[in-house]
């Protein structure tokens, strides 16, 4: 009977490790479907998410492509390029007054391509200290009319000059471009 005992009490521990089996692994498969399911829902936010900013992204480049026409203070008017390319000078002289800067030469360039004839172009050399410089292209690239600095040449101070509290003048050469429109 010792022999049925043993054997009576391994089938019900078998059988008590295969009930146990048999209720744990169902709450396995719900602990993983749950967490699968939680998985599945922050990355569809997440794709949500980037699909808005994708959609808005891609609207104001829309927004952004569209042309818009420039103020006419923009423009430089005048009747042919050559007047045109005498107010920028004028314009380019008044703010390197308006800065303590030495006008050196200023010179207009010809076109460098047949479709830039909307452009006017000048070169100039200046006297110049490096912080007039600095607010000299401040106001030449934001204010109005546009102008571009298309070319900058800095020649620094001598160094053999005696430094003194107050900063040397710089010679800088600018080609600088601006657009116009012909008036009648």
């Amino acid at each position: 009977m010792g022999a049925f005992r043993k054997d009576r009490a391994a089938a019900v521990s078998v059988l008590a490790i295969l009930v146990l089996a048999c209720l744990l692994l169902p709450a396995f498969c719900l602990k993983a479907r749950s967490s699968a399911l939680q998985d599945l829902s922050d990355e569809q936010d997440l794709l949500a998410r980037l699909e808005a900013r994708h959609h808005r992204d891609v609207g104001k480049a829309n927004r952004s492509d569209r042309f818009t026409a420039a103020p006419e203070s923009a423009l430089l008017h005048a009747q042919t390029p050559g007047l045109a390319s005498a107010q920028l000078e004028t314009y380019v002289s008044q703010l390197a007054i308006s800065q303590q800067a030495g006008l050196i030469s200023s010179a207009v360039l010809n076109a460098a391509h047949p479709e830039d004839s909307d452009a006017v172009r000048i070169q100039t050399t200046l006297d110049i200290r490096y912080d007039a410089l600095q607010r000299l292209l401040y106001k030449l690239e934001s204010g109005s009319p546009y102008v571009f600095v298309d070319a900058f040449v800095l020649q620094p101070e001598v160094t053999g000059a005696p430094r003194t509290g107050t900063q040397q003048a710089m010679k800088v050469t600018l080609n600088l471009r601006a657009l116009w429109s012909q008036t009648p």
